[in-house]
C-alpha cells in the first residue's frame, strides 16, 4: 500500500472536470448540504452527475440535474462527493474503489473518521479540493469468500473489517484460523473481526483491538469474547491470506458480515478465505487533516481529571 501523500498544493494539478454527488436519504440536513454542493459546482462551471436516488433531494435546484447510476459514476467522474456519514462512505468504498476514482467526505453522520469535511467549512474545503489543495490518503480494502467443497459460493468487500459471528444471540461458535496457510489455533468464541487499519477504530476498537495508523501495510484479527484467557488480537502483514474453517459441530449457522451491510451465509465445513482486494480507495483530506487529531477529538483522548496547563 502506497503512503500517505503529504504533497503539497502545487502538486496537485486541478484535474477535476467531472464530480459525482452521492447523498444519505431521508435526512433533510444532508440534502440542504448537497444543495449547497450543488450550487458550488455549477457556479465553479465544473460538469455534476448526481447519483439517482440522490437526485430527487435537488428537486427545487434551478437546473436540473444530470443523473448517474452509482456503479457507473467511477467511469464518467474524476471525482466523487460523498454526503452522510462513516456508514454512507464504506457503501460508496466497494463499489467505487475498483475504479480509482477519488473520494472526499462530508460528514452529516457521527464520528467522521472517514468522511471528515464538517458542513460548515464545505464551501472552502471543496473550494480547495477543486483547486488541487489536498492530502491523497490511500485505503485497501478486504474481500471474503466462502469456499464450500472447493467451491466459492459466496463473496465480499470491506473497507473496515470482515467479521464472523455465531449469527445467534448468546452462542459461541467453533473454527480454525490459519495464516498463509499455517494453522494458528482452533477457537470457541462469538467470532471474529478481521479488519484493516482503517477499520481498527470501528468495531474492532470496541472488542479491545489496537489502533493502527491508516499508513500500515498490515491486517489485524480480533478474537470476539473468546472461551479462553490468554487469546489477544493478533497483526499480521497485509499481503497474508486468512482462512477460517467453520467447525463440524457448530449448531448455529456462522455468518459474515463486510462492513456491517453485506451479509453471507456459512454451514459447516466451510472455509472463509480474506484478503488484501486489488485497488485501494483513494480519500481526499484537507491539506491539515491528521490522523492524530481524529484520534483526539472522535475519541475524547484530549480529556483529563485535572488540566496540567493550568496548573489544575
Amino acid at each position: 500500500m502506497k503512503p500517505v501523500s503529504e504533497l503539497s498544493a502545487a502538486a496537485h494539478p486541478a484535474m477535476f472536470e467531472t464530480v459525482g454527488l452521492i447523498a444519505r436519504l431521508g435526512n433533510p440536513l444532508v440534502a440542504d448540504t448537497l444543495v449547497r454542493i450543488y450550487g458550488l459546482l455549477q457556479a465553479r462551471g465544473v460538469n455534476v452527475l448526481v447519483e439517482e436516488p440522490s437526485a430527487s433531494m435537488l428537486s427545487g435546484a434551478e437546473a436540473k440535474p444530470r443523473v448517474c447510476h452509482r456503479h457507473d459514476l467511477g467511469g464518467h467522474c474524476d471525482l466523487v462527493i460523498v454526503i452522510g456519514g462513516d456508514g454512507s462512505l464504506l457503501g460508496v468504498a466497494r463499489e467505487l474503489a475498483v475504479s480509482g476514482v477519488p473520494v472526499v467526505g462530508v460528514n452529516r453522520g457521527s464520528l467522521g473518521f472517514l468522511a471528515d469535511i464538517s458542513p460548515e467549512e464545505v464551501e472552502a474545503r471543496i473550494g480547495e479540493v477543486l483547486d488541487g489543495r489536498y492530502r491523497l490518503d490511500e485505503r485497501f480494502l478486504l474481500e471474503a469468500a466462502i469456499l464450500r467443497a472447493g467451491v466459492t459460493v459466496a463473496t465480499g468487500a470491506a473497507l473496515n473489517d470482515v467479521v464472523i459471528h455465531a449469527g445467534t444471540l448468546s452462542r459461541m461458535m467453533e473454527f480454525e484460523l490459519y495464516v498463509d496457510e499455517e494453522f494458528v489455533y482452533e477457537q470457541r468464541s462469538d467470532g471474529l473481526i478481521v479488519c484493516t487499519p482503517t477499520g481498527s477504530t470501528a468495531y474492532a476498537l470496541s472488542a479491545g483491538g489496537p489502533i493502527m495508523h491508516p499508513r500500515l501495510d498490515a491486517i489485524c484479527v480480533v478474537p470476539m469474547f473468546p472461551h479462553t484467557l490468554t487469546s489477544r488480537p493478533l497483526v499480521v502483514q497485509g499481503t497474508c491470506e486468512l482462512t477460517i474453517v467453520i467447525g463440524d459441530y457448530n449448531d448455529t449457522s456462522p455468518q459474515v458480515s463486510c462492513d456491517s451491510q453485506v451479509d453471507l451465509q456459512t454451514e459447516p465445513g466451510d472455509r472463509i478465505v480474506v484478503r488484501k482486494r486489488p485497488g485501494p480507495l483513494k480519500l481526499l483530506h484537507p491539506l491539515d487533516h491528521s490522523f492524530y487529531e481524529s484520534c483526539r477529538s472522535k475519541l475524547d483522548w484530549g480529556s483529563r481529571l485535572g488540566d496540567r496547563r493550568n496548573g489544575t
